[in-house]
Order: C-alpha cells, then structure tokens, then sequence
C-alpha cells in the first residue's frame, strides 16, 4: 500500500488583520504519497505559500487537521513541532535563507547541531553533501562569495543534512538565471530518483515538466490535481 507522506484534511487558515479576517486556505484536503515529486501550482495570492508554511509545520491552521508521516501535527507542542521539522523536512527557500557570517560548510552543519550529531561526523557529512551539489571546493566561501546558483545549491545541501524524507522547497529557481535554475531542478531530480518525496511551490509553468503530480491552488481552495504523464 502507498504510503501518506503528507495529509491535508479541511485544512482552514485565517489571518485576522484587525477589523479585517483573511482567509487563506478556505478548507482543502489532499494527499501526498512517499517517492512523489509534487508541484504545487497557482497566481500570487492564492494561498500557496501559506499551505507550504503549514506543511512544513512553520504554521498552524485555524482548523482541519495535517498529518506528517502518519504523525497528527494539531496535537504536537512547539518543541515537538520543532523536532518533527529537524527530522523529517528539508527546507529550500527562493531567498536561500543562508546565514552570511558563516562559510557553506558552517551553514550546512546547522541543522545537525540543532540534531545533537558530533563534531566529526556533521563535518563529514556536510562536506560529502556539499561535494554532492558540486560545491566540494567552496566549503570555506561565505553567502556573499557564491553566485546565486551556488547559494541555492548550499541551502539544498543544507536542507538535507539530516537525511530528511520530506523536501519541500518554495520558489527554488525564482531568484535564479535560466542555467542556475536548470541546475538546482537537475539536483532535485536525482533526489527524486534517491527516494525523496519532493514538494516544490512555484508559480513557473516550467516547472510542470519537473513533477509526476500537480496540485493547482486558486483563491485558497484546490483547483485540481493531475498526475503529470511525460515524467
């Protein structure tokens, strides 16, 4: 049986911005299975970003319910919150989100540290990640030695350090020229091809040729959803 990676169920968020509410997911429900490689599509506004924040338990609904690997995440506290996202999703940002004071191998380690792991083997496994994503002669450059290309290739190097089975990335190749951006959609696809689940928000029509599943999101509500035949 396929198993649900993630599971969205009348999932309802509203922003109350004083006299006025904003209701950005209106109640949508789906599903997303181990090993898929979903794009998650729609217009500025449209409630996509916010889904994204949720699923990767960097926001909570107003209602409904959202389940990470079976795990019911309306129950967790913060630092269980906290726990599940080290674990079990790799983040990858447009702005690759890199602190500017340390080198790619520094930025890499991050996420171990949080995760308790040695010394030597966080260092191990960030260079052999770095070296992964072509990087293996950067490891001491700092944000703003590397071109954007680079920095996204660090920040998914980062995303996964701890071998998380969740890749969920917004806007990966919006801040990136054309070659950059085929590279990192490259990288993603081997990820793909390792077992990763991939989930990538994006409004690039592009990027459709990447995924096996497409989620349109219009108005905070499910438009539709396609399995993608070309992959």
């Amino acid at each position: 049986m396929n198993q649900k990676v993630v599971e969205f169920i009348n999932v309802k968020k509203i922003y109350d911005m004083g006299e006025v509410k904003v209701e950005a997911l209106k109640g949508i429900s789906f599903e997303i299975l181990k090993g898929d490689y979903v794009i998650i599509m729609g217009p500025s506004g449209s409630g996509k970003s916010t889904l994204l924040h949720i699923m990767g338990c960097l926001d909570r609904p107003t209602s409904g319910k959202v389940l990470i690997d079976g795990e019911d995440t309306s129950k967790m506290n913060d630092s269980k919150l906290a726990r599940l996202r080290n674990q079990k999703i790799g983040f990858v940002f447009q702005s690759f989100n890199l602190l500017s004071k340390l080198t790619a191998l520094e930025n890499v380690e991050l996420p171990m540290i949080y995760a308790g792991i040695e010394k030597r083997k966080r260092k191990k496994r960030a260079i052999e990640l770095l070296e992964m994503v072509g990087l293996g002669d950067r490891l001491n450059h700092r944000p703003n030695q590397l071109s954007g290309g680079q920095q996204q290739r660090v920040a998914i190097a980062r995303a996964l350090a701890n071998d998380p089975p969740i890749i969920l990335a917004d806007e990966p190749t919006g801040n990136l020229d054309t070659k950059s951006g085929e590279e990192i959609l490259k990288i993603f696809k081997m990820l793909h091809e390792s077992g990763k689940t991939i989930i990538v928000v994006t409004h690039d029509p592009d990027m459709i040729h990447e995924g096996k599943t497409l989620i349109k999101i219009k108005d905070g509500l499910i438009e539709g959803v396609e399995v993608l035949e070309f992959v």
